[in-house]
């Protein structure tokens, strides 16, 4: 039997549903109510798709337009001739009726998958625009049963969100990028297809959460003929416009991330730009590509354009003017290495004067001194910076703050690892968060108790907990699974490097540590403060 032919079946007989005005059947496995309203027979699943109460306990009404049903649990209510839900978010499967003399008929044949996983993905879409994630999480489910492809279900999420994102890419695409390679890694087990649900789950809350029913930013029309060096040129010059012209005219000619890339990463490196998420993005934005295929490219690129064209540039302000003189001073002469010890106590520019002497070393080599100091900064983060009330604006610094070293190293180790021109730039930018983090550590403090004996028994077990994280904030889960994944990479990168055993005991002592998200006092003072002088 096709999916468009009726298949009707003998549910009962008028007499037995007249008595009580309804009745449950049960019909090649469904559970189906039958309502009796005046002339009209309505059939509909006897589970409510909110959550499953027996809606033949519910409530009837009869309007001038047809028969409301309310499931008396959450007060839902549905038009009984349509399905439509009229109160509340899924809409009910209903069936068609006939009566034949006294016998009730009902047609259970389903409507075809396409038509079904179209109407999922719509209703996915309004869920997620008003961020109902057990809604998003029901609806991504019916997609998938009608044989949806859940990456399907990512892309036209993407697509959909794209135009959202006023201020262009949020950490909601690097976090997509590293739930889909843990779903591709994620050892299956007796729930496995529940494990490989949820980092799906993740990323359509994610996008949800930050494009929560936003307005649409259109993307500039216009194409310009491609040329790497006239994009990087337009995101200096901070022309949306231009950028999103010589993007869409590459992608439109076939061209795919690895021909964008160089201009890209040349971009997001030119400033110590966006406290490092410009480089992270750029990176994050090549491996979502990787999983979901070019056609999803427009969506995940245009975002990135704008976030790359409305990047802050930190290098331009006070804290950080020494960083344009140290890449003006990088000659590859200088081959004193610098010390871990030295460098995690530094100043900004003491570091980049030490980074800069250290000129002529494998950059390779750099990168680790680096990475070890900065661990060692991540391990004995001042956490009673987070009880602060009456600190500067500036000195706002938490957790989250001290995970960007390591997801930037790992940033910059691929980064320029592929395009090794960028070497300088990144190098001397890890030293800038090396020598603004200084001021936030306490080396007197205990941490021996955090240190990692066996890395692969802790990234395994820290990562499945991840499937069941608990936290609230998208952005919080995401710092947690993107830190997370950068450890490893790195650790499978050099499993021996000095960096390693800091590293591990960081992450550890990060992901059991409290994290205070809200700070009423300290911005009542802060604001109270900043009007008192204006």
């Amino acid at each position: 039997m096709s999916d468009t032919e009726p298949d009707m079946v003998l549910a009962a007989r008028l007499k037995d549903l007249a008595r009580t005005g309804r009745k449950i059947v049960r019909l090649e496995g469904r559970q189906i109510a039958l309502f009796l309203s005046g002339d009209w027979i309505f059939a509909c699943n006897n589970r409510c798709p909110h959550e499953g109460y027996p809606l033949a306990e519910g409530s009837l009404s009869e309007t001038s337009s047809g028969c409301t049903l309310t499931c008396n649990w959450h007060n839902w209510k549905f038009d009984l001739a349509s399905g439509k839900t009229l109160l509340g978010g899924d809409d009910l499967r209903v069936y068609p009726t006939e009566l034949r003399g006294e016998e009730i008929w009902i047609d259970i044949s389903d409507p075809p998958a396409e038509h079904g996983r179209a109407q999922a993905l719509h209703r996915l879409m309004a869920a997620s625009h008003r961020f109902e994630y057990d809604r998003m999480a029901r609806e991504l489910a019916r997609f998938i049963k009608l044989g949806g492809d859940p990456l399907d279900a990512i892309r036209h999420a993407l697509e959909v969100a794209s135009p959202r994102f006023e201020f262009g890419m949020t950490h909601a695409h690097p976090a997509a990028a590293e739930w889909l390679r843990l779903r591709e890694t994620h050892p299956v087990s007796a729930s496995g297809e529940t494990e490989l649900f949820v980092p799906l789950l993740e990323i359509l809350a994610h996008l949800s959460w930050d494009t929560l029913r936003e307005n649409e930013f259109p993307y500039p029309e216009g194409t310009a003929s491609f040329d790497a060096d006239q994009l990087a040129a337009a995101i200096e010059e901070e022309n949306e416009k231009r950028a999103i012209s010589l993007v869409r005219t590459a992608l439109k000619t076939g061209a795919d991330f690895k021909i964008l890339r160089p201009a890209l990463a040349r971009a997001a490196l030119a400033h110590y730009a966006d406290f490092g998420h410009s480089a992270i993005y750029v990176q994050k934005a090549g491996t979502l590509i990787d999983r979901l295929g070019e056609n999803a490219a427009p969506a995940i690129l245009y975002p990135l354009i704008r976030s790359l064209v409305l990047a802050t540039r930190e290098d331009l302000i006070p804290e950080f003017r020494f960083y344009g003189d140290a890449l003006m001073r990088w000659d590859r002469k200088g081959e004193e290495c610098p010390s871990p010890e030295e460098l995690r106590s530094a100043s900004i520019r003491h570091a980049l004067d030490m980074t800069v002497k250290a000129s002529a070393l494998p950059p390779q080599r750099l990168h680790a001194v680096l990475l070890e100091a900065a661990m060692w900064q991540f391990l004995h983060f001042d956490a009673s910076r987070q009880e602060q009330t009456r600190n500067a604006v500036s000195d706002n610094v938490g957790w989250l703050d001290f995970t960007h070293m390591l997801t930037f190293a790992h940033a910059v180790r691929e980064l320029c690892g592929a395009q090794p021109d960028l070497w300088p730039q990144g190098l001397l930018q890890m030293a800038c968060f090396i020598g603004r983090n200084a001021a936030y550590t306490d080396g007197a403090q205990d941490v021996s108790g955090w240190s990692v004996e066996d890395p692969a028994a802790f990234f395994e077990s820290e990562l499945i907990g991840m499937l069941d994280h608990g936290q609230t904030e998208p952005i919080v889960s995401a710092h947690l699974l993107k830190t997370l994944m950068a450890a490893r990479d790195e650790w499978l990168e050099d499993p021996d490097g000095a960096h390693v055993p800091l590293m591990l005991a960081a992450v550890n002592r990060f992901l059991h540590s409290p994290l205070k998200r809200r700070h009423a006092l300290r911005s009542a003072h802060q604001a109270l403060d900043f009007v008192a002088d204006e």
